[in-house]
C-alpha cells in the first residue's frame, strides 16, 4: 500500500526565497534555521521561487494555510510612499555604500511577498514575519519604513540609547536589548527568562530599515532603547488554537542560539514557530471543516488601490483629530476624512470586529464628519479674527 502524501496532509506553509549569486549565476536561498524549526513542529516548507511572474501566479501555491516572509534587500520606498526622511543626498549615498548588499532593490521578491500579506490580512491566514518579513506586513497594511535606523533614529538619541542594529561581521553573534511589553505573547514566550522586576531580553539583531509608522492594526510587543519598535502583533487575529496569528518580529529568534549547537539563549526563541505552526494546523482544519474550496482572491485595478489606501489615510487623519485635536490644514486633508466618513457612515452594519478595531485606533471615525465641521467653524472663526486685526 503506497504511503500517504504527506504534503497534501500536512499544512503547506509558503516561504519566499532571496536571490544571490553564485559562479556568475543567480541562486536562490531560504535560511536554513527557518526550515527547521517549521517541519520540526509539523508543516510542510512550500519554497515559492523569487522569479520573474511568480506573483501573478500565486493560486498556483494553493492551498495556502501559512506564510513565513523572512530576509532580503530593502523595501522599495516608493511602496510605503515615503514620508520626508530629512536624510540629505550625502546621506543616501553613505547608505547606499555601507549596505551595498541590501539597498538593491528586489521589486519582483516585494511584489511576491506584498500580495501574499494581503492575501493573508483578507483570509486571516496566519502569517509570522521576521525581520524584512515585519516590515513587508507593516507596509502591507498601511505603514511606513525609516530608510535608516542608524541615521534617523539612533544617532538622535542619547549615548546610553544608541544601538546596533547590523553587524556585517558578526551576523549570528549580534545581540541587543529590548524591552518587552507585558501582556502581550512576546511576553507569554519569555516571561520565565526575565529577571524580577524587568522585563528585557537580548535579541540578535540584523537590519538597517526599520518600522517608522506602525499601521493601526498593530499594537507593539517589545521596543529597543532608542525606542524603535522590535516586535508587533494584531490581538483580534491571534489565537493560535483557533488558527489566528497575524505577527512580526524585527528580530531573528531562530539565531539565537549557541554556537555549534541547537540550543536557544532563552527557552521562548522557538515559541513563535510553535504557536504560528499551531496556528497553522488550526486553520487548515477549519479550512478542511468549513470549506471545500480556496476563496477566490481579490485583486484591486490601480484605481481600487489608491482608494484603498485613500481609506487608510483617512482612518489615520481621523485617529489624529480624536486624539490630539490638532489643527489641520483643510483644504488638503478634508477630502481624505471625508472619504473615510462617508465610507463608515453609510455602513450600518459594522462587525464586531470592526467596531474593535475602531476602538483600538482610538478613534471614533463614524462621527469624523462632526469634527470637520467643528474644524470648518474654528477656521472660520480664525479667518475673521484675521481680518479684524489686520484692520485696526
Amino acid at each position: 500500500m503506497a504511503s500517504p502524501d504527506l504534503s497534501v496532509i500536512l499544512p503547506r506553509v509558503l516561504i519566499v526565497s532571496r536571490r544571490t549569486i553564485r559562479r556568475n549565476k543567480f541562486v536562490d536561498f531560504v535560511g536554513e534555521y527557518h526550515l527547521d524549526l517549521i517541519v520540526g513542529y509539523g508543516a510542510v516548507r512550500i519554497i515559492v521561487p523569487r522569479v520573474n511572474g511568480v506573483h501573478t501566479l500565486l493560486d498556483s501555491f494553493e492551498p495556502i494555510h501559512g506564510v513565513l516572509p523572512c530576509e532580503g534587500e530593502d523595501i522599495d520606498p516608493s511602496l510605503y510612499e515615503d514620508e520626508t526622511s530629512g536624510l540629505s543626498p550625502e546621506e543616501l549615498e553613505e547608505i547606499r555604500r555601507l549596505h551595498a548588499s541590501d539597498t538593491a532593490i528586489d521589486k519582483e521578491k516585494d511584489s511576491i511577498e506584498l500580495r501574499l500579506a494581503k492575501l493573508c490580512l483578507e483570509r486571516q491566514i496566519p502569517y509570522l514575519g521576521i525581520c524584512r518579513g515585519s516590515q513587508v506586513l507593516n507596509v502591507a497594511s498601511g505603514g511606513t519604513l525609516y530608510e535608516d535606523v542608524e541615521k534617523e533614529v539612533s544617532q538622535k538619541c542619547a549615548e546610553s540609547q544608541r544601538v546596533g542594529h547590523i553587524d556585517y561581521h558578526n551576523y549570528d553573534g549580534r545581540r541587543h536589548a529590548v524591552k518587552v511589553v507585558e501582556k502581550t505573547p512576546l511576553h507569554d514566550w519569555f516571561k520565565d527568562s526575565l529577571e524580577e522586576g524587568k522585563v528585557e531580553i537580548w535579541v540578535n539583531s540584523y537590519h538597517h530599515q526599520g518600522v517608522k509608522r506602525l499601521a493601526q492594526r498593530f499594537v507593539p510587543m517589545a521596543f529597543a532603547p532608542d525606542g524603535l519598535i522590535e516586535g508587533f502583533y494584531d490581538p483580534y487575529a491571534y489565537n493560535p488554537e483557533q488558527g489566528k496569528f497575524i505577527m512580526g518580529l524585527q528580530f531573528h529568534p531562530e539565531r539565537m542560539r549557541q554556537p555549534y549547537s541547537d540550543e536557544f539563549d532563552y527557552p521562548g526563541c522557538p515559541s513563535a514557530y510553535q504557536e504560528f505552526v499551531k496556528a497553522v494546523i488550526a486553520y487548515q482544519k477549519k479550512l478542511n471543516t468549513n470549506s471545500t474550496c480556496i476563496p477566490e482572491p481579490i485583486f484591486l485595478n490601480r484605481k481600487m488601490e489608491n482608494k484603498r489606501k485613500t481609506i487608510i489615510k483617512s482612518f489615520s487623519l481621523a485617529r489624529d483629530i480624536c486624539m490630539s485635536s490638532r489643527a489641520m490644514n483643510l483644504s488638503k486633508e478634508s477630502k481624505l476624512i471625508q472619504t473615510g466618513a462617508d465610507l463608515l457612515e453609510s455602513n450600518t452594519a459594522l462587525s464586531l470586529l470592526q467596531e474593535k478595531r475602531l476602538k483600538q485606533m482610538g478613534a471614533t471615525v463614524r462621527n469624523a464628519n462632526s469634527y470637520l465641521e467643528r474644524l470648518k467653524l474654528n477656521e472660520e472663526r480664525d479667518r475673521i479674527a484675521g481680518n479684524v486685526m489686520g484692520g485696526r
